[in-house]
């Protein structure tokens, strides 16, 4: 060991001195001749052209031979037969340990002369030229090379290349995308190179390239055997909202979020994962626009095809709440089979305004199948089914006829909707409130909260509906009304508001009666209201009664007949109207009525706009 030690600092040590003998050496060799020279100045010029010739022609940038005749402590000598010797760093060595004098070598000759007469080489720089080349001869051939992934960087991953590191981008790694680069550090690949950049020495590679040339082999083999049923195994490449896209092997499919299963499928990442192996069967195939349409539940049975085995009329079922609407909540009893519960059918007597009264979404409820369509796959069931329906003990409860007391719960143009008990209400139309009054709205008796007595009139098991009085449960006043308004009687009224064709009159027993505007004046008035006001007291006789039909009508002129003109004059005089203007009479066309007919016609019609019945609505 001593004496390998001893070798190698000899040989450092020549090496050095040699150096420093040749160093100062440069251009042509020159020989001054003397006095004292044993040469001519001819045998002089002989032997320098002798040693030019010897001496080796460089240029730089060129690849050179030499060998190694010596080490220095940081730099290895080598010698390419230039007049001086050459150093290069020992680091551009990775075989520093094998190297012996005498070794030959490749190195870049970078300068014929630095600035200290020596030449300058690289080891490192021979190697990159070396390689650059087979990259480049890689690169016109599409040869292809292999590497290895040595880090990951933006936009893609650092590769050895025979030594020099060449950049792979993201998009050229796999023919799928790559959800986790950090996989491949470290893994040798076969590479096509598809880029090169000379000027600034760049190398861009792909793996992808290679793989579409393989792929593409397996796409023209899968696209000639395709067609309808045929079923193939593939790879979960992509998931959206709307669908799974399928790498069958160089062919995408796309299996629509429909077509994943029998069932509900909110977002297809229920039913498949990335990555994830799957077997499908082709449902259609456009060859020019080269789209593949797949299906994963065409491979499970149809849960419609022999549902009739399963389930039928007046079974229940149990089930989970997957969708609610306006109008109701859809039920899966099992994948594939959904049932939809109306809102009619959540409850017997609750008005049930929307289903998330009753259930809630992924709820599991119990329920009674009402009907089963197979043919267009449709089933109804029902909650309400589940309990005794109450409306076969409200008959027997409510009879009709019979009196009860409820609370008012809601008004309506129409009537009032009395709660008889929880859950179960019943309607008082406009007309059924009172035996008296023209109502022309319920709140002008009654309010909500309202305790009231009422009677049943009908009971409707099949429409859900009650229908109730309240004048039925008082006493008729018109039996009374007979004698005390009958016809040629004086009575005495309160106007209560005007209407088109006359005013009603507030009479005793509050009974409204009706008086013609031509029983109150002889003449036209613009504005009865204004002569004769709301809330003003009057003296009317009778001139019609009519118990059937609930009329009274009455007639100021009437009263005055039989009465002195003078006391009739000052009543007119009273409200601004001149005794002496005679009413103007407006031509007919048609034949006159007599008198008493024209007086019970106006009585009606007053009577029947004041009265008119509203359609009722479902109670």
């Amino acid at each position: 060991m001593a004496e390998e030690t001893k070798a190698t600092e000899s040989m450092v040590m020549q090496g050095s001195d040699e150096v420093t003998r040749r160093r100062p050496q440069s251009g042509k060799v020159k020989i001054l001749a003397g006095e004292d020279s044993p040469y001519s100045e001819s045998e002089l010029k002989e032997m320098v052209d002798l040693y030019d010739k010897s001496l080796k022609q460089f240029d730089a940038g060129e690849i050179v031979k030499g060998r190694i005749i010596g080490l220095t402590e940081n730099d290895v000598i080598v010698d390419i037969g230039f007049k001086s010797s050459g150093l290069v760093p020992k680091i551009e060595f990775p075989n520093l340990n094998e190297l012996k004098a005498g070794d030959e070598v490749e190195v870049f000759l970078d300068s014929v002369e630095d600035q200290d007469g020596q030449v300058v080489l690289s080891r490192r720089r021979a190697d990159f030229i070396r390689i650059w080349d087979r990259i480049v001869s890689a690169h016109d051939n599409q040869t292809v090379l292999q590497g290895t992934v040595l880090r990951r960087v933006k936009g893609g991953l650092m590769v050895n290349l025979m030594g020099l590191e060449s950049f792979l981008p993201g998009s050229q790694v796999d023919v799928r995308p790559v959800r986790d680069f950090d996989a491949y550090v470290g893994r040798t690949m076969d590479f096509r190179v598809v880029k090169i950049n000379e000027a600034a020495e760049n190398v861009v590679v792909s793996h992808k390239a290679l793989l579409e040339a393989e792929l593409e082999e397996q796409r023209k083999r899968i696209l000639s055997k395709l067609e309808k049923g045929l079923i193939l195994e593939g790879t979960v490449k992509a998931i959206t909202e709307f669908g799974v896209f399928v790498d069958l092997g160089g062919v995408d499919g796309l299996i629509h979020i429909t077509d994943l299963s029998w069932g509900r499928v909110n977002h297809p990442s229920e039913i498949v994962k990335l990555d994830q192996k799957i077997q499908v069967v082709v449902t259609d195939f456009d060859e020019e626009k080269k789209r593949i349409s797949l299906s994963m539940k065409a491979l499970q049975p149809e849960p419609w095809k022999h549902i009739e085995d399963k389930y039928q009329v007046g079974q229940k079922v149990a089930g989970k709440v997957v969708s609610l609407t306006e109008y109701g909540a859809f039920v899966e009893i099992e994948k594939g089979i959904e049932g939809l519960i109306h809102i009619s059918e959540m409850s017997w007597t609750e008005h049930v305004k929307h289903p998330s009264q009753k259930v809630s979404m992924g709820q599991t409820v119990e329920a009674v199948i009402l009907s089963l369509d197979k043919d267009n796959k449709k089933l109804s069931l029902g909650l309400k089914q589940l309990e005794p329906d109450p409306w076969e003990q409200l008959i027997e409860k409510y009879p009709v006829d019979s009196k009860h007391k409820g609370i008012v719960r809601n008004l309506t143009n129409f009537g009032v909707f009395v709660e008889l008990e929880s859950g179960v209400d019943g309607l008082i139309h406009i007309s059924d409130l009172s035996w008296t009054k023209k109502v022309r709205h319920p709140g002008e008796l009654v309010k909500r909260g309202d305790e009231i007595e009422v009677v049943v009139l009908a009971v409707d098991k099949e429409q859900r509906r009650i229908s109730l009085g309240h004048k039925q449960a008082l006493d008729n006043p018109w039996d009374k009304f007979v004698e005390q308004f009958k016809v040629g009687n004086e009575v005495e009224g309160k106007i209560v508001r005007h209407i088109e064709k006359g005013a009603i009159v507030e009479l005793p027993g509050e009974v409204d009666g009706f008086v013609p505007h031509s029983h109150m004046a002889p003449v036209n008035l613009k504005n009865f209201a204004a002569h004769f006001p709301a809330g003003e007291t009057l003296n009317f006789k009778v001139i019609e009664f009519d118990k059937d039909g609930k009329r009274i009508v009455l007639s100021v002129s009437e009263y005055f007949k039989d009465k002195d003109v003078v006391q009739y004059n000052e009543f007119l005089v009273a409200h601004g109207i001149d005794p002496n203007e005679k009413r103007e009479r407006k031509p007919r066309t048609a034949d006159k009525k007599p008198k008493e007919q024209k007086e019970s016609t106006e009585a009606t019609e007053a009577h029947t706009s004041e009265e008119k019945p509203q359609e009722t609505p479902e109670a």
